[in-house]
């Protein structure tokens, strides 16, 4: 075996842990992901419950700014964090205009 088929295992070994590695933190954010919006939902109820507006402007933008300070204190681009949450707050106003329409069932 020569030195590039050595150097060549050892990457493809280190690939595979990195790769691992990822997985699980996928596997992690969908959980996640998962227990937001069950939150998300039992507020969309509350909110049809109580003719509140799907949308909170205001509480909007004052997540975009504190996940645009946590997202630089990670070392993560502060846009993507803002893209992020836009991507997330577009499907839980789908949802919470869903739930005002009734056509979500009430969350458990």
């Amino acid at each position: 075996m020569t030195d590039a088929d050595t150097e060549s295992t050892a990457a493809a070994a280190q690939l595979l842990r990195l790769r691992g590695s990822i997985d699980n933190i996928d596997a992690a954010l969908i959980h996640l992901l998962a227990e937001r919006f069950k939150a998300t939902q039992q507020v969309g109820v509350l909110k049809a419950q109580y003719g509140m507006p799907a949308s909170d402007p205001v509480r909007e933008e004052q997540q975009v700014a504190r996940l645009r300070t946590l997202a630089a204190d990670a070392d993560l681009d502060p846009e993507f964090a803002q893209k992020w949450f836009a991507f997330v707050v577009a499907e839980v106003i789908r949802h919470h205009t869903a739930a005002a329409e009734g056509d979500l069932p009430p969350a458990a």
